[in-house]
């Protein structure tokens, strides 16, 4: 038995000694740790797979709306399409509506200026017979036969103004 009287064994049985009690002391603390830490982990893993759930919600929720938002669009350009051809087509009605007044007004004008132009010639016209007339009169008309014309006028006035 010499094995008994090496200190090393002894060592070595002490050691033994002290790591299987501090096991079997330690080792519920440990275990309850490493459940606890391993309940923790649970906890972290299924706060997480909640946050990426909650994120994809967000996600799909955000994709809806910009899809939603896309298509509002869509319909704001076409219906301002719409609205401009409309515009542009109410816009080229009034323009041909000013231009057939524009050019009715112009034919109104010039017919006015014809008439004006007319009466003008006329006026001149009567103002040449007249003076022709006068000239006519005062070279062939003679004082007792201008006086006889001037009686039977005077005559005449009566009637011609009823």
């Amino acid at each position: 038995m010499e094995i008994l009287r090496d200190p090393e064994i002894w060592v070595l049985v002490a050691f033994l000694i002290v790591v299987v009690g501090g096991f079997i002391k330690a080792g519920p603390t440990i275990a309850k740790s490493l459940d606890d830490r391993a309940q923790r982990i649970k906890l972290e893993l299924d706060e997480a797979r909640r946050l990426r759930e909650d994120a994809e919600r967000t996600l799909a929720e955000y994709q809806r709306k910009q899809r939603d938002a896309l298509k509002e669009a869509e319909d704001i350009v076409a219906h301002a399409k719409a609205e401009a051809e409309r515009i542009g087509r109410q816009a080229a009605i009034d323009l041909e509506a000013m231009l057939e007044r524009r050019i009715k007004q112009a034919e109104e004008k010039i017919a006015q200026e014809e008439a004006k132009a007319v009466a003008d010639v006329r006026n001149t016209a009567i103002d040449i017979a007249i003076a022709a007339a006068r000239q006519i009169i005062v070279e062939q008309l003679d004082a007792k036969t201008g006086g006889a014309l001037i009686d039977g006028a005077i005559a005449a006035l009566p009637q011609q103004l009823h």
